[in-house]
């Protein structure tokens, strides 16, 4: 009886000469399967995340990166005061009070809580929100689709475990999470919702980020009125957005002297305006300043922490975008330029204000020195639109992270570089992105109202990602008690008072970044739902042993030329795509092979061990198992099937070679039992052993013609599903809302599988089939 069985595989050593010296009839290349994937050698470290890096190639990171990470914290001088007084400056000490607390928070948050401790919990360099989740989910079984093998834990990148002798506590969150289908739950909705409001953040970086810059040409000329520098600003964001197709996301590199000259002119005027205007200002490192602040003002100095906040901006980014550099260079330039810049900007406009306390709604520019004027106003202009285009680029590379792990409806992903894979464009998000922008900055016009808003987006997601932290410090770091104790109290309560402080602004433009998270979550939710719900559909109704036997052994079933594949969701057993397929065309193609792609929670997977074959048996049914294994910021592929192929035939010769290799085995166990006779039957056994490796040599030498034939002159043919998806007779009203209506209309107006697999039409058949969910 025919039935799908896991390939047998042995750890045994064998070196390219041994393979090579039992096939001398065909090239190999060292095989691909089992031995590739129970490797212990450790992958080489690509030379920007080597441990040996050169000094001066962390300082060429460093110089880049500023032109990718700091863009959105670095023009957030720009506006900070202007939102934190949005009602005037009413004591000449309040300027010292939020000065101190900008000092402390900028400290606190951007250089202690992500610099220092933040960086260690990358994804094999990656960062993120989904890099976060993708950890919890390595180490802890909390994913909600049961696609998981054993094998995957063999990929090189996906190791986790840590000595510690901390594992009590440990052990216990681990089995807590796994046991809790709430707690599963609960984890991936708030890293949609983190990601939403990352994307959120990406809205409002570039409305409040440029019309700062562009407002500061009030101070030229009094003739502009706040409308027209609204829609100057519409003019450019929508200059911005439409050259994203060209891959723009390079701007950063290419730009990064303006953002250095950027940090160097904030810094050196704020410098002169310390000398000139007030240099007691300096005194406000002394905390007391906050505490006598929230005295003076109570509640009101409370509201103002939604603006304070906003000097944080940028920090998550500096998290996620941590992959295209290395965790030292990030430091080194946010040690080095940034943060003393920043520092610098603050102080330097903080004297300004002690002695022009009427000039907090346009601090930035007005503390700006008469002949510096034009300059910084060019250079604001550009640095804005590079913190816009650090924030849109982001907001693509999570995008195609979710996608990856199927929490995000089907959109065209466009790799815009050839040299740097996790450069993205997808045009649905960029058009959304664009148009919202244009949204805000019509509807709002000033930066103020954009602030309200912003702060939520900015607080929301550091309290997500300390929230993550904390799991990732209990389960895989094992740290001390005492300090996660010690990082709740302290990180956490400041983020947890701005929070608050941003909450508060709810009904004057706080309600925008959760109006976009709620529409966000929403269509993430309802897309990984349904496609949860399908992955559960597909294995109760695959195919058993039994009726493959059957389906194959029809004396009406025809075999033709040539090699179909079945793309599914399952990465074990036969989907009932192949029966839907069978029940209407009474002929199967010669090599059968049932294609699943499957993501991993890593950020890659290597080319090498991407593909992991299993056979059907009986042998004579000539049908495999492929699960492609991608990692969430993997490039598909441009030459699949070709790869797919070189693959395949790859696993016949190792899986040969594996069989010849456990009847070496087995001929040795033989002779050691029967010592008595081996002088006898001995030449017996060498030949039948003989005989029966000849035999497999020849079956793999017949098979891999016969794919080569296949390939070559008949060609592939690629049969997907197209479902329906409805809901069951028995599902409640929600159910059918979430299936037949939400679902569809996102299945209906956006890409079709064919469409983001880059599956040719010509030989594309699809096949009709309808899920009762």
């Amino acid at each position: 009886m025919a039935s799908v069985v896991v390939q047998t595989r042995l750890d045994i050593p064998m070196s390219d000469d041994q393979l090579k010296a039992n096939t001398p009839s065909i090239p190999l290349r060292k095989p691909y399967g089992s031995m590739d994937l129970i490797s212990t050698k450790t992958p080489p470290h690509h030379g920007r995340h080597s441990k040996d890096t050169k000094w001066w190639v962390v300082l060429n990171l460093a110089f880049q990166s500023i032109g990718i990470v700091y863009g959105d914290i670095g023009t957030s001088p720009l506006y900070v005061y202007s939102s934190t007084f949005s009602n005037g400056i009413k004591h000449k000490d309040d300027v010292l009070g939020v000065l101190s607390l900008v000092f402390y928070t900028l400290t606190l948050l951007p250089m202690i809580k992500y610099v220092f401790i933040v960086l260690r919990a990358t994804d094999n360099g990656e960062g993120g929100t989904f890099a976060l989740y993708s950890l919890i989910c390595r180490y802890a079984k909390v994913s909600l689709i049961p696609n998981q093998q054993a094998e995957d834990r063999q990929v090189s990148n996906y190791t986790l475990e840590l000595p510690s002798k901390r594992l009590k506590l440990a052990s216990v969150l681990k089995s807590s999470l796994e046991k809790s289908k709430f707690a599963k739950l609960f984890l991936l909705l708030i890293t949609m919702l983190g990601t939403s409001m990352v994307i959120g953040d990406s809205i409002l970086t570039p409305s409040i980020s440029v019309l700062s810059a562009v407002g500061g040409v009030k101070e030229a000329t009094s003739a502009l009125t706040q409308d027209m520098i609204a829609g100057i600003s519409i003019v450019i964001l929508v200059f911005l957005f439409m050259i994203q197709r060209f891959g723009t996301s390079k701007v950063g590199y290419t730009f990064a002297p303006i953002l250095s000259l950027w940090f160097i002119l904030i810094g050196g005027i704020g410098f002169y305006n310390i000398i000139k205007h007030d240099t007691t200002v300096l005194k406000a490192i002394n905390p007391i300043y906050i505490v006598e602040y929230f005295i003076r003002n109570k509640k009101d100095a409370w509201v103002s922490l939604g603006g304070v906040v906003l000097c944080t901006t940028g920090g998550e980014a500096l998290f996620a975008d941590v992959g295209h550099f290395s965790v030292r260079s990030i430091q080194v330039s946010m040690c080095s330029m940034v943060y003393p810049a920043l520092i610098l900007a603050y102080t330097g406009q903080s004297a300004y204000l002690r002695q022009h306390p009427d000039s907090a709604s346009d601090a930035f520019f007005k503390s700006v020195p008469g002949p510096m004027y034009w300059p910084m106003f060019v250079v604001s202009i550009l640095a804005s639109v590079i913190a816009s285009q650090a924030m849109i680029s982001g907001t693509f590379s999570v995008v195609h992270q979710s996608l990856s792990l199927g929490c995000f409806p089907r959109v065209k992903v466009v790799h815009t570089s050839a040299n740097h894979e996790g450069q993205v464009y997808i045009p649905e998000i960029n058009y959304f992105l664009m148009l919202a922008c244009v949204g805000v900055t019509s509807g709002f016009k000033t930066t103020v109202k954009i602030g309200n808003a912003y702060g939520i987006a900015v607080v929301f997601v550091m309290t997500l990602t300390s929230a993550l932290l904390v799991l990732i410090m209990i389960m895989i770091w094992k740290t001390n008690i005492f300090l996660i104790i010690l990082y709740v109290v302290t990180i956490g309560f400041v983020e947890l008072m701005y929070l608050s402080s941003a909450l508060y602004k709810f009904t004057l433009g706080g309600y925008l970044p959760l109006a976009f998270s709620a529409f966000l979550m929403t269509v993430m939710y309802v897309w990984n739902n349904v496609y949860r719900r399908k992955y559960h559909y597909e294995l109760d109704h695959m195919i058993s042993p039994a009726r493959l036997t059957e389906i194959f052994t029809n004396k009406n079933m025809s075999r033709i030329p040539g090699l179909a594949m079945f793309y599914s969701e399952l990465v074990q057993g036969i989907p009932p795509i192949f029966e839907h397929y069978v029940s209407n065309v009474p002929a199967l193609h010669s090599i059968i092979v049932f294609v699943s792609m499957k993501s991993l929670h890593v950020n890659k997977v290597p080319a090498e061990e991407r593909y992991f074959f299993r056979r059907v048996e009986p042998r004579t049914l000539f049908a495999f198992q492929c699960a492609v294994r991608y990692g969430y910021n993997d490039v598909r592929e441009v030459a699949f099937e070709e790869t797919l192929i070189t693959r395949l035939k790859e696993f016949i010769q190792e899986e040969t070679w594996m069989q010849i290799q456990t009847l070496s085995i087995g001929g040795k166990m033989t002779e050691s039992g029967r010592e008595s006779d081996r002088e006898i039957e001995h030449n017996e056994i060498s030949k039948a052993k003989q005989a029966k490796e000849e035999k497999l040599r020849e079956i793999m030498e017949q098979e891999i013609e016969q794919v080569e034939k296949a390939w070559e002159e008949v060609g592939i043919v690629h049969l997907i599903g197209q479902n329906e998806v409805i809901a069951s007779k028995e599902s409640n009203v929600m159910k059918r809302i979430l299936v037949d209506y939400a679902y569809n209309l996102l299945r209906r107006n956006l890409r079709q599988s064919e469409a983001v697999f880059d599956i040719p039409h010509k030989r594309m058949l699809k096949v009709g089939m309808t899920y009762q969910l």
